[in-house]
């Protein structure tokens, strides 16, 4: 038995296939969908999703929304989502590093904020492209 995974964003499906597994950034934590899975609807935070499908993983980066659960079929809309096969490790790693900076020189409570919401899509793409931060 396997789950059928669609990965929604506002402008593309990013993913639309069948898996066997699923990992989920959920607000309150990684929240792990087998076949069989109870009927779920949450919300999802910035984060990396892991599909896997026979015995390897596919990392996508997404950038918050919500995911339903139901009959063995996973949705998941999302405001972003990009596949880790398709981001350049290295340009992350620099966007990721410019995050960092600009949350430290956030001046007023509404840069901090923008600047952190900056560095965690830039800690999930890092991360869905296979690098470590």
């Amino acid at each position: 038995m396997s789950l059928t995974v669609r990965v929604i964003s506002p402008d593309k499906t990013v993913w639309d296939n069948q898996a066997e597994e699923v990992i989920l950034p959920s607000t309150t934590g990684q929240l792990g969908i087998l076949p069989g899975h109870a009927p779920l609807l949450t919300a999802l935070g910035t984060g990396v999703m892991r599909v896997r499908v026979s015995k390897d993983w596919l990392p996508i980066a997404l950038m918050g929304g919500f995911a339903e659960v139901e009959d063995n079929e996973v949705t998941v809309l999302v405001n972003g989502a990009e596949r880790g096969d398709s981001i350049d490790r290295s340009a992350a790693q620099a966007d990721y590093t410019d995050a960092e900076a600009r949350v430290a020189a956030a001046n007023s409570p509404q840069e901090k904020i923008k600047a952190t919401q900056a560095l965690k899509r830039a800690r999930a793409r890092v991360q869905a492209a296979g690098g470590t931060v």
